[in-house]
Parts: structure tokens; sequence; C-alpha cells
């Protein structure tokens, strides 16, 4: 495993964090994934999860009927794939660790990947009912929910139909639409099933090699088009630009995810460990190497150091350009609203101050008391 200062920067942009899985490649992942699972399940079909791969990149890439292939640059195939491996590797060490009686087991094992690999099925657009939608990062609200609603037509396809009642509770660990809280689930197991893949989201988000530069370039554009980077009717900007975004990803973290992290998902990343063994968690290892490198680079002002290119794992070689056009588009158009009530409310203010001054000309004057 990467431990050395220099060794973790040989890591490469395309690969997990052992460096050893190039998780921009569907075929790649599938046959690690497999080999996980297989080398825990060996007496048990994985048949519905090798067509979920087929079918994850045929639908990605462009390819199904129904759908348009994936839009969105920083939640491209690469995520998707990177957070299914993190699973695999979190339910074989959770399964090795844990009392019989609580081992996810070969079939719900299954259902976790499937659900991993689609928990972003929401940003795709269907070719009939979102044709009024240009990129598919303007479902960001409400992707979880189109995710869970996807899966819940998707698992009956590959035979698992049995999970349909509790794949759209267990995907919503994976966002913010329902507080953790109030999702239901009753069997602690699913709970559990759910806490694994959020762990898995957001920790191979944090872990990535250029996590930084895909917040600042390609997360930015997204929360623009998605209604997350300011109000669409001209409210609160809550992010100017993409370093003022990356500016904010501390305290997030520090308000957010780390709560997220070890109370919502009661710190299921330690069921990397017994996977790794000796203790090892290259996945933290990651997240705090970015974290750090973050807070020096807002310390002493260095943005330049962002240079890393990451790949773009989508089927339009273009659609990355065509993502920033759309989000320089909209954040344009707002900038042209915001002047437009500028200047409206200046007009508006000017014609109350004539009103008052014609009013204060036409009183009569004051006569002086003539005693």
């Amino acid at each position: 495993m990467p431990t050395s200062e220099e060794a973790l920067q040989e890591r490469r942009n395309d690969h997990d964090v052992t460096n050893t899985v190039d998780v921009t490649a569907p075929r790649i992942v599938r046959q690690a994934v497999i080999s996980l699972l297989s080398s825990v399940y060996s007496r048990s079909s994985l048949d519905p999860l090798w067509i979920a791969f087929h079918d994850f990149e045929r639908i990605y890439n462009g390819f199904d009927q129904d759908y348009h292939g994936v839009d969105t640059s920083y939640h491209d195939i690469q995520h998707s794939l990177d957070v299914t491996l993190a699973l695999a590797r979190l339910v074989v060490g959770y399964d090795s660790v844990v009392a019989a009686k609580d081992r996810l087991g070969a079939e719900r094992a299954t259902f976790a990947l499937v659900a991993a690999l689609f928990h972003d099925a929401g940003y795709l657009r269907h070719r009939v009912h979102d044709a009024g939608a240009a990129n598919g990062a303007e479902f960001t609200r409400t992707h979880v929910t189109r995710s869970g609603l996807f899966l819940e037509r998707y698992l009956p396809k590959i035979g698992l139909e049995e999970f349909v009642p509790v794949v759209s509770p267990v995907v919503h660990f994976t966002g913010y639409e329902v507080p953790l809280e109030r999702i239901e689930l009753d069997d602690p197991t699913y709970v559990m099933i759910g806490r694994l893949i959020g762990t898995a989201d957001l920790i191979t988000q944090l872990a990535d090699r250029c996590y930084l530069e895909k917040c600042r370039d390609r997360l930015y554009p997204e929360f623009v088009l998605g209604g997350l980077a300011f109000d669409p009717q001209v409210g609160d900007v809550r992010y100017r630009s993409g370093r003022h975004l990356l500016s904010q990803t501390l305290t997030f973290y520090q308000s957010s995810v780390h709560l997220r992290l070890e109370r919502g998902f009661q710190s299921a990343y330690r069921y990397f460990e017994p996977y790794f063994g000796g203790g090892s968690n290259p996945y933290v290892t990651f997240v705090r190497k970015n974290l750090t490198f973050l807070l020096r680079i807002l310390q002493r002002d260095e943005w330049h150091k962002l240079r890393r290119r990451p790949p773009c794992v989508i089927p339009d070689p273009y659609g990355e350009a065509r993502l920033m056009a759309l989000a320089l588009k909209r954040v344009r158009e707002r900038t042209e609203a915001e002047r437009a009530e500028r200047r409206k409310r200046a007009a508006a203010d000017n014609a109350i101050d004539l009103t008052r001054f014609d009013a204060a000309r036409r009183e009569p004057a004051l006569e002086s008391n003539p005693g």
C-alpha cells in the first residue's frame, strides 16, 4: 500500500487509492469487484452484478434507447465506478469482522453494489421525459430521488425485484434530500447497507487525487445549473465562483461531512481496515492529504498549485466544455437580472425623491408673525 509521500505522489489521476485499479474503465472495475466478491461468496451466483456492469457501461455511454449518456463532468463514470469499488471493499471488510447473523451475504451484497453503481443515475436525462433539460446537472436538487426511481424500475430486470421496496431509502443515504434520521428502514441490515454506500460515496470524492481541481472546475458548474450556487430567483449568492466554492470546502467538511461520516454513518469507513489489513486505510490517508493541501493553499494563497488535469469520463468529448458554457450563460443571465433589478430600484428611488421635491416646492411659504 502507498504510504510514503513519494508513493502517494505516484498515484495516477485515473486510478483508485491503491493505484492498482483504473476507475475510468467499467470492465476493469467489474473484474476487480467480481474478484473480491467471489473470494468471499464463492458458491453464489453474481450474474446480476455482471449484467448491471454491462448495462451501466451501455447506458452511461449513451447507447440506451431511453437515456442520453451521462453529461455531468463531476458526477461522471469515474465517480460511480470509484464508489462501487470502494463499497466492494467495505462490504468484504464488514462481513469479515461482524457476527455471522449480521453479515450481508452474497445476495444483499450484490444488491448493494448495483445500487452503488447506479446511485447517481438521477443525473441521466431521459430522451422523452427530460427533453426540456440541457444537462443532467439541472437535476442536482432531486437526483437522489430520481436515482431511487430508476433503480426501482431496473432491479426487476436483473432478478433483484425483492429489493425494490428498500432501494430508494438506501440510496437516500448518498444525498441530502432526506435527512438521515428521517430515512425509514425497518431492517437494520439495510440501514447498514445505506451507511456503507453513503460512506463510499463521500469518501471516494474526498480521496480522489484530483478532488480539489474537480470541485473548482466541475462541481461548481453543476451547482450553477442545479440552482445551488445561487438562488435562481435572484436571491442570495452561495458560491460566487469555483474558487469560492473550494474555499468553503474545509468549513463544509468540519460542519457537515465529518459529522455525517462519524455519526450519521457510524464511522463505517473503519471497515476498510480489515480489508486492507494492518490497520491501513488509504482512503482516509488521501482525504487527509487533500484537506491538508487545501488548507495550505488557502493560508498561502497558492491557487496556482491546483494544476492537475483529471480525466473527464463522459461520452461526449466536448461535454465538459458544453457544461461550462451552459453554466457561464446562466451566470451571465443572473448578472444581467441583478443589474436590471438595481436599475429598477434606482429608478424607483429617484421617482420617490422627485415626488417629494415637487410636493415640497408646492407647499405655501409660512408667513412671519406680524406681532
